[in-house]
């Protein structure tokens, strides 16, 4: 089996490549559909997300205000750390249960939607990484149009990852997204061909 991580920096492009993927048949683990998922209303994440950060970080219906939570987080490190104690360990159990079933079902490389590979230590999951590029500007530029954050939150929010250029240094893969959408396209199909490739050497050996 294969287990690709798809990574890269926030507004670079990474859930684009993701969906692509999977409209070419990837089998899919997508951390960002987990994470929501381990916070929802009677989960245990969300209790405990709640008793140490307050009953302000939900809304009347007992479901979880993102933006009240990410306020907070945002511009306090240890805070951020904080929240990634309590929601890191259901994340990654979940994780590898849905990476054991597509690996049971399919001999295809499988491919892992993880946002923060590198600055969670989460390279051992995997077998390779693809990183999704985009200069620092461009994602702050992207940031600030899709979020509609003004420029210093847009910066706190860039600031909490790992610089793109040192994760571009790090990746076995990087599928530039400077271009156009037709560009970014053609580099997702050459790369899911030779992921194929690798994947099919790896059953035969």
């Amino acid at each position: 089996m294969l287990v690709v991580g798809l990574t890269g920096g926030i507004a670079s492009g990474k859930s684009t490549v993701a969906a692509y993927l999977k409209t070419l048949g990837a089998p899919l683990v997508d951390c960002d559909i987990i994470a929501r998922k381990v916070v929802e209303r009677d989960q245990p994440a969300l209790k405990a997300i709640m008793q140490s950060f307050g009953p302000e970080v939900l809304f009347s219906d007992g479901s979880l205000n993102r933006k009240k939570l990410g306020e907070i987080v945002f511009s306090n490190p240890a805070l951020r750390l904080k929240l990634e104690e309590i929601t890191h360990p259901y994340i990654l159990a979940q994780m590898q249960q849905e990476i054991r079933e597509h690996t049971s079902n399919s001999q295809l490389p499988v491919i892992v939607d993880i946002p923060l590979l590198y600055e969670n230590n989460l390279g051992d999951m995997v077998d390779l990484v693809v990183l999704v590029y985009a200069p620092y500007e461009k994602q702050l530029e992207r940031l600030m149009h899709r979020d509609g954050f003004d420029e210093k939150v847009a910066k706190l929010r860039l600031k909490a990852q790992m610089p793109i250029e040192k994760k571009r240094a790090l990746a076995d893969y990087v599928v530039d997204n400077t271009g156009s959408i037709e560009q970014l396209k053609a580099q997702v199909d050459a790369l899911w061909k030779e992921l194929k490739e690798i994947a099919n050497r790896t059953h035969c050996s």
